[in-house]
């Protein structure tokens, strides 16, 4: 794939997920441009913030397989997991990249996924001050050859994908969106963060792809939700919300 095509595909990719209101969007999204790298699946982790919190997942793996694994709470025994909390430099998993340590309860998961389809995959680690957020994995069920030959062709692309895509599907649960005591909505929380940054809401409506009007209505309203006089004030309670995560 061409770079201009590439350049083609990550704009689609950006302006559908940008639209995206529910994880179902963000998934087809996702999806699509998955399907562009020839990679056959992905699968986007939301790592729980507190102990015993369940994590949250967007991904085209098999139903019958994510259900198993969050069944059985395989992301707490996991090895992909364990490393991808532990740095965030991407990495390569599955059969064919055993570790020497890799002890038998590790391959046989690896090898349970396998009859699943998925065979060996890559993982970006997401990171913040905090630490593991989340981990973005691309898999396939083809053998190691054709997997390696889209991940040396695609390697720039792929870490920018995943930080914005996890930009976006952060928004898709409460407790991200949980500011001053209320829940604000996607798009509200969304302007009002771009409202931090500085942005008035005539920009905020040119990165969103919404009106200005339509940006101010969002700000109101997240200034209402949160019972303060000002976008200052809303803005100061965002930033202190923030600090608690």
């Amino acid at each position: 794939m061409g770079s201009s095509t590439m350049d083609r595909v990550f704009q689609k990719f950006a302006e559908r997920l940008s639209e995206s209101t529910h994880p179902d969007a963000a998934r087809q999204s996702m999806a699509d441009i998955t399907a562009a790298l020839k990679l056959s699946y992905f699968a986007y982790l939301a790592l729980p913030r507190t102990p015993g919190g369940a994590p949250n997942l967007i991904s085209t793996y098999p139903s019958s397989w994510t259900a198993l694994y969050l069944q059985r709470g395989y992301e707490s025994v996991d090895p992909v997991v364990r490393q991808a909390i532990a740095a965030p430099r991407a990495f390569r998993w599955g059969l064919g990249y055993e570790p020497q340590s890799q002890s038998d309860s590790e391959r046989a998961l690896f090898e349970e996924a396998a009859k699943y389809g998925i065979r060996c995959g890559v993982t970006l680690p997401i990171h913040d001050g905090k630490g593991a957020i989340a981990a973005l994995s691309f898999a396939t069920d083809e053998r190691r050859t054709g997997f390696e030959r889209s991940l040396v062709e695609h390697a720039e692309s792929l870490r920018l994908i995943a930080s914005f895509f996890h930009a976006h599907a952060r928004r898709f649960w409460t407790i991200d969106r949980m500011v001053g005591g209320a829940v604000l909505s996607p798009r509200e929380f969304e302007c009002l963060e771009w409202s931090s940054r500085g942005k008035t809401a005539g920009e905020i409506g040119i990165i969103l792809g919404i009106a200005e009007r339509t940006a101010g209505f969002h700000l109101d309203n997240a200034r209402a939700k949160l019972g303060v006089s000002s976008l200052r004030q809303a803005i100061a309670l965002l930033t202190e919300s923030k600090s608690r995560r």
